[in-house]
């Protein structure tokens, strides 16, 4: 696999600091013997600082057939576990590339307004510095992948006994993945994203939509822009969203805060200046216990500090907004030490009003 950069030891953090906040203890198989016997494998095997982490996997491994778990359970998380470790092999050597996963159905023809609207979208991405991951099937995501264009975009199809294939653009690409379930394939959209785009489509839409803004409401995933496109005259995420207002918010099953994390529009210029200003200043973010630190590209100014400290303090469990220094807890994240940071105890959750944050930033 050709590399445009080496493939970094540090993991990607999509959790927003989850990943980090795990705990790294050996757990043990319950026999000394067979605990030293795989620490001496580990060991031999060279895997550096992962060597607890590793024992771990294999003591796991090693439970499930004392547990006896059925053929099909085995064979399951095998599989999940195979699909998981090659994707992060291919998007390994792309870390610092951003990267925008692209929704839509398969069943978009050619001569449509929305196919023609993902793969000028898509365009417009990969023009703006961003990389694009799609379902690698036919529809919105060869258009997009089309728009793209093979060497700036990753495939992630899935094996169907129908309608699914991947398509010319990404057939064959070092890039295509394939994966036998929808779980893992998810999974690494929502991993290895900076932003979402959907465009319309069907069931497999709507679930790949609300997995991710499930997700971002209940603080399992970090903050990212998502852009609902519809083409020119379409209506359709116009009415999606009137459902939304008239069943889910009107309810009260959702706050009014909920919207903040999405943009409608069937404007594409609009749609691209929703992805790259919420990277205009804002970096990223990271609990660290009580905490979160917010990365940031250029220096905190006292002005942007006073803006948050007057009208953000409701997302504050205590203090305030203050500038500090890269943490202890960040060494393990060596390549944005240099960022400025603002530390503050926020609230979990609040995920909406929290984007807020980010945009008022995003003006700094």
């Amino acid at each position: 696999m050709s590399k445009r950069r080496h493939l970094r030891k540090d993991p990607r953090d999509f959790t927003g600091g989850g990943i980090f906040g795990l705990p790294r203890t050996h757990r043990s198989t319950g026999n000394k013997d067979f605990d030293e016997r795989i620490e001496a494998l580990v060991k031999d095997w060279a895997c550096d600082s992962s060597n607890e982490l590793i024992q771990e996997l294999i003591v796991t491994a090693l439970k499930m057939g004392k547990d006896c778990l059925p053929d099909g359970d085995l064979k399951l998380y095998n599989r999940a576990l195979k699909e998981m470790r090659y994707a992060s092999r291919v998007f390994g050597p792309y870390n610092d590339e951003r990267k925008i996963s692209i929704f839509g159905s398969a069943r978009t023809k050619p001569d449509e307004a929305e196919f023609k609207a993902a793969e000028a979208f898509a365009k417009k991405m990969q023009e703006s510095g961003f990389m694009s991951i799609t379902g690698a099937g036919p529809g919105i995501m060869e258009a997009a992948q089309a728009g793209s264009g093979r060497n700036n975009s990753f495939g992630l199809n899935i094996r169907l006994p129908f309608e699914q294939s991947a398509n010319p653009t990404i057939d064959g690409d070092e890039k295509l993945v394939n994966f036998n379930y929808f779980f893992t394939r998810k999974l690494a959209f929502v991993k290895e994203s900076d932003a979402i785009a959907a465009f319309p489509g069907g069931f497999g839409t709507m679930d790949e939509l609300f997995e991710v803004l499930t997700l971002i409401q209940t603080g399992k995933a970090q903050v990212v822009p998502i852009v609902l496109v519809d083409a020119e005259g379409g209506t359709y995420w116009k009415t999606w969203l009137q459902f939304v207002k008239d069943h889910l918010f009107r309810l009260g099953l959702i706050s009014e805060e909920d919207f903040h994390l999405f943009k409608r529009t069937s404007n594409l210029d609009e749609a691209v200046e929703e992805i790259t200003s919420f990277y205009q200043n804002f970096h990223s973010y990271r609990y660290v216990g009580k905490s979160v630190v917010l990365r940031l590209q250029h220096e905190v100014t006292p002005e942007l500090l006073k803006v948050l400290n007057e009208e953000y303090l409701d997302l504050l469990m205590e203090g305030e907004y203050e500038k500090c220094e890269a943490l202890p807890e960040e060494a393990d994240e060596p390549h944005l030490k240099a960022l400025p940071r603002i530390i503050c105890t926020k609230k979990r959750g609040l995920a909406g009003r929290f984007r807020q944050v980010i945009d008022v930033i995003n003006t700094f």
